[in-house]
């Protein structure tokens, strides 16, 4: 297994555990509690899971990039730094609890893993707030 699918599976057993206990936690009737239609609750899940897999796509390809590189002992480090760093970064910014989204998504529009148009379907305010935020 080389570095790559390591982090691969890292990561995907990582967000997979939490997308399991989201499931098991909310049925539909949560989201409602906190203002998600049904029809929201099912655009927030495909479009957080989409920028999850953009952002993930991405810090493979810079993994293999800097592990492709690595030519001493430091360099190993140094990844291994950098992985560490990423992982809380990414566990910390992946939260799909429904009173935090907006600024989820707000955030992740900003840094480029979804489009505006991407949350096409949510409420308008919703779609405001976001908007506000982003530019923030």
């Amino acid at each position: 297994m080389n570095i790559a699918d390591f982090f691969a599976q890292e990561f995907s057993g990582s967000f997979a555990t939490q997308v399991m206990d989201i499931q098991k936690v909310e049925s539909g009737a949560e989201g409602i509690e906190h203002g998600w239609s049904l029809q929201e609750q099912e655009i927030a899940r495909r479009v957080f899971n989409l920028a999850y897999e953009r952002e993930i796509a991405d810090l493979l390809q810079t993994v293999s990039v800097q592990a492709g590189a690595i030519t001493e002992a430091k360099d190993v480090w140094r990844l291994n730094d950098f992985l560490s760093a990423k992982r809380h970064e990414v566990d910390g910014k992946y939260d799909f609890r429904y009173p935090y989204l907006i600024v989820v998504f707000a955030r992740l529009v900003k840094e480029g893993w979804l489009q505006p148009q991407e949350l096409e379907g949510l409420d308008p305010s919703k779609r405001t707030k976001i908007a506000a935020l982003s530019r923030m």
